[in-house]
């Protein structure tokens, strides 16, 4: 009977060891998970006013084509194009220059989401499309241009439109 005893002890003592090895273990990986910001949350922050709660940032998608109204920025602004499918809430960013500056899309709205940036970072000659929500009975604002830094956006104001 000693012998069980011996034996009963010694199981026990290495489940709890176990035990306590996979909490530590589960802890750890629950901290590293959680302590890391996840990518989507480092997109919506490319620009220091994507921080505020009536501007909409995102980073676009690559795509072929665009659809929607379409007009380009000059050569100061990068030669960025932008494209605006009304009724689909799309924005289409193409990147018009080999600078290594992300090509921006802004869409300014006088209701709801006040500011809105679409960012193509995909490089130059692609295009990008975000998909936005706004209120289309209110006034609207379309500019491209591109990102220099956090701090720098240069933009140039291309053309406006009514939904009321």
């Amino acid at each position: 009977m000693p012998y069980l005893k011996t034996l009963t002890n010694r199981l026990r003592h290495r489940l709890n060891r176990t035990f306590t090895r996979g909490a530590v273990l589960l802890a750890a990986a629950m901290v590293a998970v959680l302590a890391v910001p996840s990518a989507a949350f480092a997109e919506e922050t490319f620009y220091k006013s994507c921080e505020y709660d009536n501007v909409a940032c995102q980073t676009g998608v690559e795509v072929g084509l665009p659809q929607g109204q379409c007009m380009g920025a000059n050569t100061a602004y990068a030669s960025t194009q932008i494209c605006v499918d009304y009724y689909g809430d799309y924005v289409y960013v193409r990147d018009g220059r080999s600078d290594g500056y992300a090509a921006i899309g802004y869409v300014g709205s006088d209701e709801g989401i006040l500011t809105r940036f679409c960012r193509n970072n995909h490089g130059y000659g692609t295009w990008a499309r975000c998909n936005f929500d706004w209120v289309e009975a209110t006034g609207h604002a379309a500019s491209a241009g591109y990102l220099e830094q956090y701090y720098v956006m240069e933009l140039q104001p291309l053309w406006s439109w009514s939904g009321k």
